[in-house]
């Protein structure tokens, strides 16, 4: 693969490669390569093996902790009721969270070096081989550490009784975000919504990478203007 004079070996770990490309790196990570295979990242087998996540490590891991959560927030004074409302409400709070790391973190422009390889790690690989499977989902000892800032962020603006539920709530949400991202990439689904998710996600992949942000829902597409043309309301397919 070569962008100008710059050459990346797709035979070699990628990651400390892929800084060297600078301006042009943009235009690189944006050409997906198809194939279920991915790449080696480093040449490090303990840092390659963190790299990688079977998706069912998403629910098996954070499911017990979003039961826990709910569970805690019931013991602590809320009733059932009020804890579905909170979990709702942290559900809801988690789309908008998924569009704005999406389309402000996750596709940032960079050209330097480090920013470079820093951004190859959190999602320029996904879209440079979106089909690899154990490189879609989120890994755990990541999100974990993420855990610790959101819990604080909730925790200022909530209740101490209320903060479990809406923080389980959260969490469940971001669950049901990756467990969908896996199935919209590997999935073949026959009927609607799932399909028409589907189609809506490839095409950020395969056809307009600056638009359709949203991987549970296209509501904060709609809300912000950054839904593809053919998803535009009075636009033909």
């Amino acid at each position: 693969m070569v962008v100008q004079e710059l050459t990346v070996d797709l035979n070699k770990p990628l990651v400390f490669q892929v800084g060297h490309l600078e301006e042009r790196y943009q235009e690189w990570v944006h050409q997906p390569i198809v194939s279920k295979e991915g790449p080696r990242f480093f040449g490090n087998d303990v840092l390659e093996f963190l790299t990688r996540t079977k998706w069912w490590a998403v629910p098996t891991i954070w499911l017990p902790v979003v039961c826990f959560m709910f569970v805690k927030s019931i013991l602590m004074g809320n009733t059932i009721q009020d804890v579905v409302l909170m979990a709702l409400i942290g559900i809801f709070i988690w789309t908008l969270i998924e569009y704005t790391l999406h389309r402000f973190l996750f596709h940032i422009e960079t050209k330097t070096y480090w920013w470079n390889t820093a951004h190859y790690l959190l999602h320029g690989c996904h879209h440079k081989h979106p089909m690899d499977s154990l490189r879609l989902v989120f890994p755990p000892t990541a999100t974990a550490i993420l855990c610790f800032p959101f819990w604080n962020l909730v925790a200022f603006f909530a209740t101490p009784s209320t903060t479990p539920a809406l923080f389980g709530g959260g969490l469940l949400g971001y669950v049901m975000y990756d467990c969908t991202h896996y199935y919209l990439h590997h999935g073949q689904p026959s009927t609607d919504p799932a399909k028409h998710l589907k189609r809506y996600h490839l095409s950020h992949h395969f056809r307009i990478q600056d638009m359709g942000f949203g991987i549970t829902s296209s509501l904060w597409d709609a809300v912000f203007g950054t839904l593809p043309p053919s998803m535009t309301p009075g636009k033909k397919n």
